[in-house]
């Protein structure tokens, strides 16, 4: 049976890949809670809070695009969301998917609900992710299912 020895302890292979597929599972909820936080910057109603909490998720030299707007820092992003909200007081928006991930890319599945339950279309982003998948450095949005 092959083994590896890994920080002084010797390890089957079998051992190995369980520890990376747990190290990757760590990961990919990681990521999720970084998705989660960043789709929580699209409801949160405080401009304040809502910027501190974008910059919690946010590379600074990070960029957003829809089909609607390219925003080129943090700042142009806070305020197209501000006049989303206006738009549809009291809508969030709720993750619909399992975030998947590789190679520092994420994507993940959305829908805006209405503050009375009803649902708008759906959308689906590609974010990618600095290294360590510690901050989201570009958002690619599209809107509607797929074809």
């Amino acid at each position: 049976m092959a083994t590896a020895v890994i920080s002084g302890r010797r390890l089957s292979m079998g051992d190995v890949v369980d520890k990376l597929n747990r190290l990757e599972e760590t990961r990919d909820m990681d990521v999720t809670e970084l998705i989660d936080r960043y789709c929580e910057v699209w409801t949160e109603a405080n401009a304040d809070r809502r910027s501190k909490l974008l910059a919690s998720v946010w590379h600074p030299n990070a960029t957003y695009s829809d089909p609607t707007v390219h925003a080129a820092n943090a700042a142009e992003l806070v305020a197209h969301i501000a006049k989303v909200q206006a738009g549809r007081p009291g809508a969030k928006i709720v993750r619909t998917s399992a975030v998947d991930v590789h190679h520092n890319v994420a994507r993940f599945a959305w829908q805006m609900v209405k503050a009375d339950g009803s649902a708008m279309p759906q959308g689906l982003d590609i974010a990618f992710l600095a290294p360590g998948a510690t901050k989201i450095t570009r958002i690619i949005g599209f809107f509607g299912p797929l074809a």
